[in-house]
């Protein structure tokens, strides 16, 4: 059985396209196609025998790739093994997608130890008071930023530095924060 902890989300299914079973696969990390997870009867190729697990009914449910190919920087077209109609993926729609953080090899770990805060409220340490939903990381300079979406619709870079993390309430999925003063107002 595949545990949460022992995953991080990578994207979300958002809906069938075609009428072959393929769906479209909004990912916000692609580790899964930096990473080779082989199905052991597949033969392995660019594509090809690759796993997602994909989140249904609040379980996590290994599907093997048959093929897949890239729409956008952050959308592939997924066929998975033995899902051959777009009735037969309808119940993916909406699951959440996750990797399995044994197939990280040292190179990828800092970045996932990022990336698993994605979707994590971010809480001002001082007064309690929500700054907003961490969205993305910027990881393009040797200072890397979580991207938070403020609840007015706008977005704040914050510096990922471990000395401004107070606290990491992975149950309730908060980040409490003890930031500079004025750093909100840049």
């Amino acid at each position: 059985m595949i545990h949460k902890e022992d995953c991080y989300k990578i994207g979300k299914i958002t809906k069938p396209h075609g009428l072959k079973g393929e769906v479209n696969f909004m990912f916000t990390d692609d580790i899964w196609d930096r990473v080779s997870v082989s199905h052991p009867n597949a033969p392995h190729a660019e594509g090809q025998g690759e796993m997602l697990i994909c989140e249904v009914d609040g379980i996590l449910v290994p599907f093997f790739i048959e093929e897949y190919r890239f729409r956008s920087d952050s959308v592939a077209l997924v066929k998975f093994e033995d899902l051959n109609s777009a009735d037969a993926v309808q119940f993916l729609v909406n699951s959440d997608v996750y990797f399995e953080n044994k197939y990280l090899d040292e190179s990828e770990e800092e970045a996932v130890s990022l990336n698993f805060f994605i979707g994590f409220r971010m809480i001002d340490g001082t007064d309690n008071a929500e700054i907003g939903t961490i969205a993305d990381i910027d990881d393009n300079t040797d200072n890397w930023l979580f991207i938070v979406e403020r609840p007015d619709g706008s977005e704040v870079m914050i510096p990922a530095h471990e000395e401004f993390i107070k606290e990491i309430r992975q149950d309730e999925r908060e980040m409490v924060m003890d930031l500079p003063l004025g750093l909100l107002d840049l």
